[in-house]
């Protein structure tokens, strides 16, 4: 049972929204730093917060599909036959955008990404504030995203008027994010809706090739990464492996033939996905933790949610 503000709390994060405040907050993916999604000026709040640049589009939360519908210019029906099955859940939805949606949320693309998040905090918070609320993830740009509350208060603390605390994130990486803005869905981003259920409903999905401009969060080259370097190494490599330096292992699921290894957290001992991504990003905030060197990271199965891990993974290791 996630954990529940009191009323007041609510309340008070509620009203930071309506006033053009920051306020932190639970979904079942990661802790988003959010503001009135309506409000540039609010939302200019983020981007200072996160040292995140501007060029990189917001996603925008609402508590309903009806909601969502309201911010896309224009429905295709494959938006609502997906909403139908994976919302609140997710699942992030791209559209062209309405024009009350401000150009910096979106960075000055036409389109706009919206979802229905499926945390009860989440939900409450954007019943009582009344407002669509844009929110990335709560943590410096380009770091670990934040899967408790303490991660946001470490990181970002002093920056966020109030933190609403939900307990530890289910799902543990981003939303997946689909671009249906054209006749063929594109992949943006992997994420807690495995690709294989989403072309189970409308057919095929392509992915998006990484651009220097993103379309969407996530698609920079590097993102989500530990201050320590990361290094992926398969399972022959595992094995071979004798390490002589200050380096953390991140291991699926079964470390037993590692040696050498300063500090070691394994995914899931049972080889479960789902496991595995909830625990990830809490258990690189570890490694950092430990003054590594290096971190070394086991490759996962590039199937269902191993695909949304693998790309944390090859991000976090890409070129700083």
């Amino acid at each position: 049972m996630p954990h529940q503000p009191k009323a007041d709390e609510l309340e008070r994060a509620a009203h930071a929204v309506r006033s053009g405040e920051l306020v932190a907050f639970p979904t079942e993916t990661v802790y988003g730093l959010g503001a009135d999604a309506l409000n540039a000026r609010a939302c200019a709040k983020i981007f200072e917060a996160k040292n995140r640049p501007y060029f990189d589009p917001l996603i925008v939360h609402v508590a309903s599909f009806e909601e969502a519908c309201q911010l896309w210019s224009k429905l295709d029906p494959r938006a609502a036959q997906l909403a139908k099955h994976f919302w609140p859940g997710p699942l992030t939805i791209v559209l062209l955008k309405a024009v009350k949606i401000p150009d910096l949320v979106t960075a000055g693309l036409a389109t706009v990404a919206v979802r229905v998040p499926a945390h009860p905090v989440a939900l409450e918070l954007l019943k009582h504030a009344q407002r669509p609320i844009a929110a990335p993830s709560a943590n410096p740009f380009g770091y670990i995203s934040p899967t408790t509350a303490e991660h946001v208060r470490t990181q970002l603390g002093a920056q966020v008027p109030v933190i609403l605390d939900g307990g530890p994130c289910v799902v543990g990486v981003e939303s997946t994010i689909l671009d249906l803005s054209a006749p063929q869905a594109r992949l943006l981003r992997p994420g807690g809706v495995p690709v294989e259920a989403l072309e189970a409903l409308i057919g095929p999905v392509v992915l998006a090739e990484e651009e220097n401009r993103p379309e969407a969060p996530g698609q920079l080259p590097s993102h989500y990464a530990p201050r320590a370097k990361l290094i992926l190494i398969d399972d022959a490599q595992l094995c071979a492996e004798k390490v002589s330096r200050r380096v953390g292992l991140l291991a699926f699921k079964d470390a037993s033939k590692a040696r050498g290894y300063a500090s070691v957290e394994v995914l899931s001992k049972s080889g479960d996905l789902a496991e595995a991504a909830a625990n990830l990003f809490a258990a690189l905030r570890r490694l950092d933790a430990a003054g590594l060197e290096e971190i070394h990271a086991q490759a996962v199965p590039e199937t269902g949610l191993g695909r949304a891990i693998m790309n944390r993974l090859k991000k976090a290791a890409g070129p700083r």
